[in-house]
């Protein structure tokens, strides 16, 4: 098999994965089966960066039973190390055979650095399984610091847009409480990013609102409007700040707008009397 090497960071975290994936696909369909070994099941420990923590139970007893009725059809994969193996790409498989009882697992030792364990297990989790939206945050935020990227790179590595990877790790900003509750599928991602930014009472009172009233998200969502809206109604210093600031935006814009033609803002339109077509013409290259 050949070695996956690691190049730049790009190709290095979108490849890895992927090169396994050609090393035991693409040559055991070619006929090359001398390619998966049977290994004893007590001698492949986890990969100890495997982001996922929580496995349905049901889900692998399922998974169990197939496994049972037709064998196991896809190895997993492992790495060496010593007198051991790591595992790299298929947990859930692996489970589910110990499930069985099984002594042993068809595995595919792939040749691979220890160093590069951590970034196979964190994308092939992102790429493969349905993590939980706080293990999936964990793994983006893992990855960023661990390769020093930025939200732009990591979009273009695990192929999600940069919106989607934002809203996932704002997630993380949320109480103890709060993320168990997201962890544990008692309320959803759609509830949870709608109480993000909420200081913690509030929070905690809107999450202790949708579990016991089963609150859907837009009963949430009008719930924390409300919370919003007492808020400014208790604090006017706060709202005439706010209406103050908005009013100096709109007539700074309305200022720089007149440099153009006449401006005029009014009910949330603006008109602009053009004088020149040049004008026009500036205005279209300067917003274009």
């Amino acid at each position: 098999m050949a070695k996956v090497k690691r190049s730049g960071l790009g190709r290095g975290l979108d490849a890895i994965l992927g090169d396994v994936e050609l090393a035991y696909t693409k040559e055991i369909e070619s006929g090359k089966r001398d390619l998966i070994l049977e290994i004893e099941v007590d001698k492949i420990r986890p990969n100890p960066y495997q982001p996922r923590q929580n496995f349905d139970k049901d889900a692998l007893k399922e998974l169990s039973e197939s496994i049972k009725r037709h064998g196991l059809i896809q190895p997993i994969i492992v790495f060496k190390k010593d007198d051991e193996y790591i595992l790299i790409a298929g947990e859930r498989r692996f489970r589910a055979t110990k499930l069985l009882g099984e002594h042993t697992i068809k595995a595919v030792v792939a040749d691979i650095e220890s160093k590069n364990l951590r970034e196979l297990a964190l994308i092939e989790n992102i790429q493969r399984e349905d993590l939980n939206p706080i293990e999936l945050a964990n793994s983006y935020k893992e990855l960023i610091e661990e390769y020093k990227i930025t939200q732009d790179g990591l979009s273009e590595i695990v192929k999600k847009s940069r919106a989607q990877i934002t809203n996932t790790l704002r997630l993380l900003n949320l109480t103890d409480e709060t993320k168990a509750a997201l962890s544990e599928g008692k309320i959803s991602q759609g509830h949870a990013k709608i109480i993000v930014g909420l200081d913690k009472k509030d929070e905690l009172e809107v999450l202790n609102t949708i579990i016991g009233q089963k609150l859907n998200v837009r009963d949430t969502e009008n719930l924390v409007k409300k919370i919003k809206d007492k808020k400014d109604t208790k604090n006017p210093s706060k709202a005439k700040t706010l209406d103050i600031n908005l009013s100096n935006e709109m007539e700074n814009l309305k200022n720089s707008l007149n440099r153009f033609g006449k401006a005029t803002i009014k009910s949330g339109k603006i008109s602009i009397e053009f004088k020149e077509i040049s004008k026009i013409q500036e205005l279209i290259r300067k917003i274009s």
